[in-house]
């Protein structure tokens, strides 16, 4: 077997600077809390674990925590639950990726211009509930071309003159984006679209796609629950090829060997460690 790696993969910028963050703070003796997993990686979020990070879920904690450090994650959150923190006491650390800092600071801005917007994503994912948070105005949350086309055109049945915007999860695929937009212009023609679809995931796509001639299969590497990285996976696999989404070497398919090229690919979220033992994996599966 040939193990082919994707031209570009693993940590984007806003995750490498967010564990950087983290593992920084946790050698300064405090109690330290990130809300909500940092980011969407098992591996990760467990040797982060062992340095006494301990996850935040829901915002809450029976203890309490006050004088405690609470590191906000790379998905970012609303402006009322950094508030809620605050009043509690805890001392905040902002993680959030620059880029959905933007999205965020954009979504705000333009609430208040009084544009109706829309947000390209998943409506359970971390980054869009973040997001919502900052827009004071009308809102719709739409993850595909057929979700958006009756949001729109419920939106034109009540206020044809609406001014109207469209945000998008920043891992969301260029493809899906554009066609949500097309969705939406058939009822809005002045839709303002936002280039809001971080380089990073563009860049891992984009290298995907190109390795895609070269290979009979694809192994992506990273969390199952990371966007970025199922992405990847229906990716590789619209493009007709056999993929797997693998958190660990001990995840690879049994029927592996039968390939004689594999691609490998990551998401943004996936450790190099994590990439080259599935790479060993791979190689001595040959």
């Amino acid at each position: 077997m040939k193990v082919v790696r994707a031209g570009v993969l693993g940590f984007c910028m806003g995750v490498r600077r967010a564990i950087d963050m983290a593992r920084r703070e946790s050698g300064g003796g405090g109690r330290v809390y990130t809300l909500g997993p940092l980011i969407h990686n098992p591996g990760v979020l467990k040797s982060l674990e062992e340095r006494g990070i301990a996850v935040l879920e829901g915002g809450g904690d029976p203890a309490g925590i006050k004088n405690y450090t609470v590191i906000i994650r790379a998905h970012g959150v609303s402006p009322e639950v950094e508030k809620d923190l605050a009043r509690r006491g805890a001392r905040l650390l902002d993680a959030t990726c620059p880029r959905v800092k933007l999205s965020q600071n954009k979504a705000r801005e333009l609430s208040k211009e009084g544009f109706y917007i829309f947000l390209a994503g998943e409506q359970e994912h971390g980054e869009i509930i973040g997001i919502k948070g900052y827009i004071e105005g009308p809102c719709l949350v739409v993850a595909n071309p057929p979700e958006a086309k009756p949001a729109a055109a419920g939106l034109a049945g009540a206020n044809p003159a609406a001014k109207t915007a469209l945000i998008g999860q920043t891992t969301i695929s260029q493809e899906e984006y554009n066609a949500i937009g097309d969705s939406i212009r058939e009822y809005f023609s002045g839709l303002k679209i936002l280039n809001t679809i971080c380089e990073a995931t563009r860049e891992r796509q984009n290298a995907l796609r190109e390795l895609s001639a070269r290979v009979d299969a694809f192994v992506i590497a990273g969390g199952r629950e990371s966007a970025n990285t199922r992405r990847l996976l229906s990716i590789a696999e619209a493009c007709g090829k056999k993929a797997w989404l693998v958190e660990t070497p001990a995840d690879l398919p049994p029927d592996i060997a039968s390939f004689k090229t594999v691609g490998l690919a990551a998401g943004a979220s996936t450790p190099d460690s994590l990439i080259d033992a599935i790479e060993r994996a791979l190689m001595s599966a040959c």
